[in-house]
């Protein structure tokens, strides 16, 4: 763990961005509800059954929508209500605007005085990025970002990290941080040193696998890497 934790110009850092660097997970949340609400019907899962599909597979949502609401499914294929639920989700983004999860600008303002090669790869479109960036302007200062517009297939698939190896061409270690399984998923899939970044009361949790490190919080990592 102790080589994974050592920030020096030699390492090259991957950051995850919602739920990571970003607290837009009850954004959406509250999207998805709106969506199911646009077409007369309930989203009857509580935050906790939503993030623990959310996070643990690309198709978890889409099964589990399918399977409470099969005619649902009949009327609208998977990618009209994935829209919008995007364009609720942007419009929540524009209205009530976001915060930062603990210790990320704190973890990000040292990685720059530091000169770390670093970047972001999210599932996130381009434009949800620069909404961010309106709320949290540390943001503009991450030196590349690879949106949802820039690769094939989502995590888990490892495209979206083999886009911003190929763009950085990194030279010594790799280090990765995600707050879901699927990123982890993503992550090893580039061959990129993979952390875990989740509470420990977080329902994926019952779904780790040993072989990578686990903090509940990027501050966390930072009272490990520069302690008190």
């Amino acid at each position: 763990m102790n080589n994974l934790l050592t920030l020096t110009s030699s390492a090259t850092l991957f950051f995850d961005f919602d739920g990571l660097l970003v607290d837009t997970e009850p954004l959406h949340y509250q999207a998805y509800r709106k969506m199911m609400e646009n077409n007369h019907l309930p989203f009857p899962w509580d935050f906790s059954t939503y993030v623990s599909m959310a996070h643990t597979g690309a198709q978890g949502l889409n099964q589990m929508i399918a399977e409470k609401f099969p005619d649902l499914l009949k009327k609208k294929k998977w990618d009209a209500l994935y829209a919008e639920k995007k364009r609720e989700y942007e419009r929540l983004l524009e209205r009530e605007g976001v915060n930062w999860m603990p210790g990320a600008p704190s973890f990000l303002s040292l990685v720059k005085s530091l000169e770390i090669p670093h970047c972001v790869v999210t599932n996130s479109a381009r434009k949800q990025v620069d909404l961010c960036k309106t709320y949290l302007p540390l943001l503009k200062q991450i030196p590349l970002w690879v949106t949802r517009e820039d690769y094939k297939n989502p995590k888990p698939a490892k495209d979206g990290y083999v886009k911003a190896i190929e763009w950085m061409r990194p030279q010594g270690i790799k280090i990765g941080f995600e707050d879901t399984l699927r990123g982890i998923a993503a992550l090893k899939g580039a061959h990129i040193d993979p952390i875990l970044i989740c509470s420990k009361e977080h329902p994926q949790m019952g779904q780790t696998q040993e072989g990578y490190p686990h903090f509940e919080s990027l501050e966390c990592v930072l009272k490990k890497i520069q302690p008190e």
